[in-house]
Parts: structure tokens; sequence; C-alpha cells
């Protein structure tokens, strides 16, 4: 099966003429696309709100995007709540959904007056010492333990995660909440990462509902929200398919109407924080072929490397490669595609079957939209590369330069004689 790129050879050899590779490029019109047909996935519960998680992808002019259909920000650190700040979110906008969070930025976000989606019990009384008083809307994070099994298997283990309250623990905390002024309640978890399957979502919302219902009923608790988090996933191979947000979006409805609907809670409002659905396979990381090496193994070398995308590195995590020009070629050698860290694991693939490649031939890695260019970093001095947006007419937008030495130095006060930064940059390019 085959997986193409968004963009054709022609328009990426135009484009770095004045970008030079590597670059992550995202396509504006599947990223609206995308965004419409999530809306109209829960368009029949009159609260929904999709609130996309920054740290998938912080890049406020993609943000901007989702910003017109409705959709909030999910945050989990300070920086993220100040970019959505100066994009002009506020208020109920925002979710704050944090761990081992610092006193500071839960003020911070109590400032903005973003609902503040509590990850432990502990964290009750800490708030409460931090704010003097507690908001009257707050949510708090389940994690039910145990293994997440589904029909197609095991998809996770709960109980081996750090996030959430147990069970036992989110009676306890609605009433303690419920005792401290809190008037409407959230209910959010987290079980599963990258779910390809329709069903993950809707078992997970009957879990939630069922939850809410003996919240309701036991603790006396308003619940306005329910928070199915992310974990709906993206078909990274060719050989997967991909969920339909439609078909979930449908299945979660059954189960609103069959538990809460049934049980007089019709008017709670859904949302969700999902990443890597919304931007994943609509971005793509674009590098040059720029060396070979010819030992135990047959190595492509290329000119970007795990600082600007470091899943396959860090998980194993496998990204389809297009050979530009070659997507109808017979797959016929055998390549391990690598960067220049001094790290073994800096591959994009292990022993992949592609057309021949060449030096200077542009590849196309698929699905970097999201935790790609938000996780890279500086090992080696290496610099991050620019982002830029493929938009709906066909022009080209930069919506993040690439990183400079001047940046990488920015934060050091030991190189005073590097006055003209300039001239570092124009001699190391040499």
């Amino acid at each position: 099966m085959s997986k193409l790129p968004f963009i054709k050879k022609d328009k990426l050899v135009e484009i770095a003429k004045t970008y030079p590779t590597p670059f992550h490029i995202y396509d504006e019109k599947g990223l609206r696309d995308n965004a419409r047909a999530v809306k109209e996935a829960f368009a029949w519960n009159p609260g929904f709100r999709e609130y996309f998680a920054v740290k998938a992808n912080p890049n406020p002019n993609l943000i901007s995007i989702f910003q017109e259909y409705g959709f909030g920000c999910d945050c989990s650190s300070l920086t993220e709540l100040m970019l959505s700040e100066a994009m002009g979110m506020k208020g109920e906008e925002i979710m704050f959904s944090s761990n081992d969070t610092p006193a500071a930025e839960y003020a911070y976000a109590h400032q903005l007056g973003a609902i503040i989606n509590l990850d432990d019990i502990t964290h009750i009384p800490f708030v409460e010492e931090i704010l003097g008083k507690l908001p009257e809307t707050m949510s708090c994070r389940y994690n039910p333990g145990g293994i997440l099994k589904m029909s197609n298997g095991i998809m996770d283990n709960p109980g081996d995660s750090k996030f959430g309250f147990t069970e036992e623990q989110m009676f306890e905390g609605f009433r303690l909440l419920r005792q401290k002024g809190v008037r409407n309640f959230g209910i959010h978890a987290f079980l599963a990462s990258n779910t390809v399957t329709n069903e993950y979502y809707p078992m997970l919302a009957k879990q939630l509902f069922e939850l809410a219902v003996r919240l309701k009923e036991d603790t006396g608790a308003h619940i306005a929200f329910i928070n199915l988090s992310g974990g709906v996933g993206i078909a990274y191979r060719p050989d997967q398919k991909a969920n339909d947000i439609r078909v979930i979006g449908a299945g979660v409805r059954q189960a609103y109407e069959e538990v809460l609907t049934s049980a007089g809670m019709g008017d709670v409002a859904i949302y969700t924080e999902m990443g890597r659905f919304m931007t994943g396979p609509y971005g793509g990381l674009v590098t040059q072929a720029i060396h070979e090496k010819h030992t135990y193994k047959e190595y492509i070398g290329v000119d970007a490397c795990a600082v600007d995308l470091i899943r396959p590195a860090m998980y194993g995590a496998y990204h389809h490669i297009t050979v530009m020009g070659k997507e109808n070629a017979e797959a016929a050698r055998q390549y391990d595609v690598v960067g220049a860290l001094c790290e073994n694991n800096d591959k994009f693939a292990v022993d992949r079957m592609l057309p021949a490649i060449q030096k200077g031939d542009y590849l196309f890695i698929h699905d970097t939209g999201a935790h790609c260019y938000s996780l890279g970093y500086n090992y080696n001095g290496k610099l991050k590369s620019a982002e830029l947006l493929l938009k709906e007419d066909g022009s080209v937008e930069l919506i993040r330069r690439a990183e400079t030495p001047a940046d990488y130095f920015a934060t050091l006060d030991m190189f005073p004689f590097y006055d003209d930064i300039q001239a570092l940059e124009i001699k190391g390019n040499k």
C-alpha cells in the first residue's frame, strides 16, 4: 500500500531554493478539513469544545487556524499558558492540565481564568493555599488503574501511569472540593496514546459517563463537562486504517444517551484534547540525501537528524518515507536512513525497503505534524529547522525560521568576543 505526500516534488524543489532543507511543512487544507470534521462529529453536543493540545505543536500560526473553528488550548506549562494568552485565549478557552505543577503556574492559570484540571488529590490544599479560594469550576483527572483492554488487545497500562486520581480519590476529592466552594465539576481521563481504532473514545466515554453518574449520586456534585482528553491516533503505517472521527463521535453519542441522558444528565458538555489527531498527518519533514555509506549495511545520510524528529530514536516509532519523484518506483533497496548526530539511534528508518536513492534526492518523512518539532532539542549543537505552511492557495509561508548559532549561544554570557554573530554564522556556513 502507498502513502503519498500532500505536496509534489517540483513544488518542494522550488521551496528549497528559498528555504534550505531540512524543514517541516504543514498542509493548511488538511488541517482545516480535519477541524471541520471534528466539529461535525460532535455537533450533537451543544457544549462541545476541542482543546488543542499545545504540546503537540506549539506554533501559533497553526493554533490560530483552530481558533477560527472555536477550539481552545490545552496547556501543561507556563510557556504554553503564555502562548495561549498572547493569542487572545482567555477564561474557559484554556484548559490547564499539568502534573507536578509549580505554584506559580497554578497562579498564572487562575489569573487567566483557565479551567484547572487537577492531577492529584494533594493538589487541592496546595492550590487553595496559592489562590486563597478555589475557583467555582474545577476538574479532576481520573486513572482507573489496571490494564486497558479492548477488542483488539491490550491498549495501555494506566496502572503504571503517573497521572491522575484513583477512583476512591475521585469521590473523596469531589466531596472536599464541594466543601471548599467548587460548584461545577469536570472529569478528565487519558488512558491510552495513539489508538488506531474507532472504539477507544466510545469505550472511554462510557466508563467516564458511568463514573459521572456515580459521583453525582454520591457527592451531589454538578458535572459540567467530561473531557475525553487525547489518545485518538493516526495511521503512521501505510497498511493501517485511519480513524474515522465521525464514527467515533457517533459512538460517543450512543454512550452519552445510554448513560447520561437516561440519568437526567443530558446537559453535560463533551470536551476533547486531541493533538496528534489534529495535526499529525498534516505535517512532513523534508530532508535531502547528502551522503551514502557502504559498510556492513547500506546507509543514506540526510541533512536532518533526531533534533528535527526524535520519535524513531526515542520510541522506535515508524514514520513512512517517500523518495520524492520516485513514488511509483520499486522499493528494491534496503537502507538505514540516518542523521549526523553522534548517537547510533539517530535513524529515521532501519532496514527500510525504498527505491534506489541518489545524493541530492529529497525525502519526505510523513506524519510529523505532532510531537516532532516540539520534541526537538540541541544535542551536538544542532539547530532546529524552519517550519513552513503550505497555504490553501498553493503559496508557502514561513511560520518559524530556522535556528541560527546566535540562538544557540543566546543564553551564554561567556562569548563577548562574538559581537558580530552574523560574521560567525557566515564563517560557519563556508
